[in-house]
């Protein structure tokens, strides 16, 4: 599992446990399962998807980064 925080200038989007993350990276989509390396990575427009309990989630973003820590995704997103 991995904790996801999801945050914009206007608000705290969504704070909890994942099982998956896929980010729209500057290189193309990645996905982030748990026990990925640690990475910080810049963001482009595009789709930010997120998997609870077998529930995916996702909403579209101009920009942002992720940073990827034991663990931990924290998403720092434009919409």
């Amino acid at each position: 599992m991995l904790t996801l925080r999801i945050v914009s200038p206007e608000k705290v989007m969504f704070t909890g446990e994942v099982d998956c993350v896929l980010v729209p990276g500057e290189k193309g989509q990645f996905e982030i399962l748990s026990n990925h390396a640690a990475i910080i990575s810049t963001l482009v427009a595009g789709k930010v998807e997120y998997g609870v309990g077998g529930e995916k989630k996702s909403f579209q973003i101009h920009s942002g980064f992720v940073e990827v820590k034991k663990n931990e995704v924290s998403l720092c997103v434009e919409l």
